[in-house]
């Protein structure tokens, strides 16, 4: 979440600022070498594979602004963020593929550095890589789970994040509805906003607004990422030499990266990208299989969907583009493709956990709710169980005031159900199924459809018109 600087190192070269201008600025980069002693790593492929990942680092803010951004607490020793980002061979496409921080990973053999301690492989959530191997151990990681080779990998933490954003002028975000979240102060109303570093820090920062969670804040993450690249090509940052070394000079003031990321990368990219703009970006989330994927001794994981994360991957070793050709997508966006029966809701149904308790005396029918909300995108537990006491006339959704929204949009599937809200219950909604069902409504959000297999969607189709 905090990546958008370092990702702005390959958009920002895009301007074909002259050598005098560059040079130096990665004197500023500390350097780490993340593939020391790495073996049996995968086939690269073409174009250029960067590792983007954020860590936290509160400890560098003043205690004014960790009041003001309610960022209290210790810093963490991980990454909140992890980013893959894809530079086509040709030079004229940028794929930001998000990996979520939870996702269920397999860990390689290693040696954790805090301890010294020798570990087999083990199963751990993907943020925990940084923690326990630092740089090596995280790209390792991702590349045995992606089988994408990484050419260069790059580190920030969010101190310099608002420091950019400052840099450049703020970034604009457009919002369709009210956004607020209590945890870390975003309090947007729906319309055009200019946000600051520290504000758009906390844009990018929330997760409580919805049962989007995790998957929600990365969606907003690309939007900010798409903002900013607007924000940099069209603000004359690449055109004035000035501005943009201040810029620059305060994006890479906290970075670390390889040592094979210097000037001469950022010139190479300079020249091949002159023509770089939102619509030269795209963005994606890798397809989840389940949101809420239990581990014994690490609690909840998200784990990808293998296939369809595999075909993904591969598109990124082949050099393919990730969103739809501008044609196909204007043929999306008239209806081809999207079922025009299904009813448009406020939360994606992919990113709401739902738990289904049979509540009538039906054999099979707990089982058969289950099947069909899962058809209509719904993330189900798959263990449907039997609900307590008397038989229910009408189908309850119980859920935690904090998802109100996912709540109504579990609601418009099932067509007359009581809707009643439990404090403490949780990200997942519970469904009891009375006597009065009917079947599902198939339900998608205002964007389902868009994007091609992996619902990729370019810079330009998310920033402000």
């Amino acid at each position: 979440m905090r990546m958008a600087t370092a990702l702005s190192v390959v958009v920002l070269a895009a301007g074909g600022i002259g050598h005098a201008v560059v040079t130096g600025l990665d004197t500023g980069i500390t350097r780490v070498d993340p593939f020391k002693d790495m073996k049996n790593r995968p086939q690269a492929g073409n174009g250029m594979n960067v590792l983007v990942v954020g860590t936290d680092g509160r400890d560098k803010i003043t205690p004014e602004e960790k009041k003001k951004y309610r960022l209290g607490g210790a810093p963490c020793h991980c990454t909140d963020t992890v980013m893959l980002v894809h530079i086509s061979e040709d030079r004229e496409r940028a794929s930001v593929v998000s990996l979520p921080r939870d996702s269920y990973a397999e860990m390689p053999e290693h040696t954790d550095l805090t301890s010294g301690r020798k570990h087999h492989s083990h199963p751990v959530k993907l943020n925990a890589a940084y923690a326990e191997g630092g740089p090596g151990l995280t790209v390792r990681t991702v590349e045995s789970m992606t089988g994408v080779k990484i050419d260069h990998y790059l580190e920030v933490d969010f101190t310099s994040f608002m420091r950019t954003v400052d840099a450049v002028g703020g970034v604009q975000i457009c919002t369709t509805k009210a956004v607020k979240d209590s945890y870390t102060g975003l309090d947007l109303s729906a319309g055009t906003h200019e946000l600051d570093g520290g504000q758009a820090l906390q844009y990018v920062r929330s997760r409580h607004i919805d049962g989007a969670a995790d998957i929600g804040r990365m969606q907003r993450q690309q939007k900010f990422l798409a903002a900013l690249i607007d924000r940099a090509t069209s603000g004359g940052v690449l055109l004035n030499p000035v501005r943009f070394r201040e810029m620059a000079t305060t994006m890479l003031g906290s970075v670390r990266a390889d040592e094979d990321f210097g000037t001469d990368q950022m010139l190479a990219l300079s020249k091949a990208m002159r023509g770089f703009t939102p619509a030269s970006s795209e963005f994606v989330s890798v397809p989840i299989g389940d949101m809420s994927f239990p581990v014994k001794g690490i609690g909840s994981t998200v784990k990808w969907d293998a296939a369809k994360a595999q075909k993904l991957f591969q598109a990124l070793r082949d050099d393919r583009p990730l969103a739809p050709a501008a044609s196909a997508q204007k043929a999306e966006s008239s209806g081809k493709g999207v079922d025009p029966k299904s009813v448009v809701v406020d939360v994606s149904p992919r990113t709401i956990r739902v738990q289904v308790y049979n509540g009538t005396r039906t054999d099979g029918l707990g089982r058969k709710v289950d099947d069909a909300l899962r058809g209509t995108g719904f993330d189900t537990t798959r263990t449907p169980m039997t609900g307590a006491g008397q038989e229910r006339a009408r189908t309850l959704v119980e859920y935690d005031p904090r998802w109100d929204r996912s709540a109504k949009s579990l609601a418009a599937a099932l067509p007359g159900a009581e809707l009643r809200a439990v404090a403490g219950r949780g990200a997942t909604l519970r469904v009891t199924v009375g006597a009065d069902y009917r079947g599902v409504t198939a339900v998608r959000a205002e964007d389902a459809g868009k994007g091609g297999p992996f619902e990729a969607v370019t810079g330009d189709k998310v920033v402000c018109p």
